[in-house]
């Protein structure tokens, strides 16, 4: 198959929703998904992602800002690939070529979050090399 990474451009917004869409266990609507998303990326916010053959199949938000214990940051978000894509080392490829991607902006580290139940995705970014250093608190107000 043809791979390609890239950043998405703001136009298909709508494809990057679709795809948070099937992530989100929590299933917030498409109209909230598209409202918060037209805010996002008037942020810090761009949204890198995986194409095979022109369609977009996985998606990462990257995040950015400086922290003090870490200097020049990204934050991965929402990262997915469609199911049928998964387990043929494209999630490997996706987070070299973020990483790349990244360096060359100038960050220093990247962080992310997955759900505590989602326990492929932590086999996963433990293969990746990353470490566990807190737990995520969340307080709806």
């Amino acid at each position: 198959m043809n791979y390609q990474f890239k950043i998405t451009p703001k136009e298909d917004l709508d494809l990057v929703i679709a795809l948070v869409y099937e992530l989100d266990e929590a299933k917030i609507s498409i109209e909230n998904l598209t409202s918060r998303f037209n805010e996002m990326i008037t942020q810090n916010y761009e949204c890198a992602g995986v194409y095979v053959n022109g369609k977009l199949i996985g998606i990462s938000g990257l995040w950015y800002c400086t922290r003090h214990y870490a200097g020049k940051s990204v934050e991965l978000d929402h990262v997915y690939i469609m199911p049928e894509y998964r387990n043929k080392g494209l999630g490997k490829e996706f987070m070299d070529w973020i990483q790349t991607y990244v360096k060359v902006k100038g960050c220093q580290s990247t962080e992310l979050n997955t759900y505590v139940q989602n326990y492929p995705s932590h086999k996963f970014y433990y293969n990746e090399g990353y470490e566990i250093w807190g737990y995520h608190f969340y307080k709806n107000i």
